[in-house]
């Protein structure tokens, strides 16, 4: 009986779900899914009823236009007739939920832009420091192999390397 060769790509799969990339990426989908809730409910609870009060007091929910019917009336189960409707102030008030949102995540990735490149700076700042490799060799014992603190770097660039392994979130 032959062997099912397994597809190219199944090693690459392998490989990103076991480094952590898929479980940091389950995550973060779970965290977005309850962060869009919270948004959903600044928007229609606190934003859209202030918008309604310089607006006249509508509200967004009931802002709706009727549309004809082409074809047969239909009647629900208690007899009342279903109207047909475009609700553009369900969709307005979506807009304005995806621009928080948006505007949010524009915040979010700013700021790890700028954690990046304070890493990479103190990183540079670490090698520009260090005696070049022929002087470290002259120093011998216990102080060639010292491990760098924190004032060297060693947690900017910890920083930094758990920041970039984002990938193109943080290019610019």
């Amino acid at each position: 009986m032959d062997k099912i060769k397994k597809p190219k790509w199944w090693d690459e799969f392998t490989a990103f779900a076991i480094k952590g990339n898929a479980m940091a990426l389950a995550v973060g989908t779970i965290i977005g899914a309850a962060f869009s809730t919270i948004t959903k409910s600044l928007t229609d609870d606190i934003i859209m009823p202030i918008v309604s009060i310089f607006i006249g007091g509508v509200d967004f929910s009931e802002m709706k236009l009727e549309l004809p019917r082409l074809f047969a009336e239909k009647y629900d189960d208690a007899g009342n007739l279903i109207k047909n409707t475009l609700n553009y102030g369900n969709f307005i008030s979506a807009v304005i939920n995806f621009l928080i949102l948006a505007l949010v995540v524009f915040f979010l990735v700013k700021g790890l832009n700028k954690l990046s490149e304070l890493g990479k700076k103190k990183e540079e700042e670490a090698k520009a420091e260090e005696p070049p490799q022929g002087a470290r060799a002259h120093q011998g014992g216990a102080a060639a192999h010292r491990d760098p603190g924190p004032a060297e770097g060693k947690i900017s660039f910890f920083i930094h390397r758990k920041f970039t392994s984002c990938g193109y979130f943080l290019a610019k």
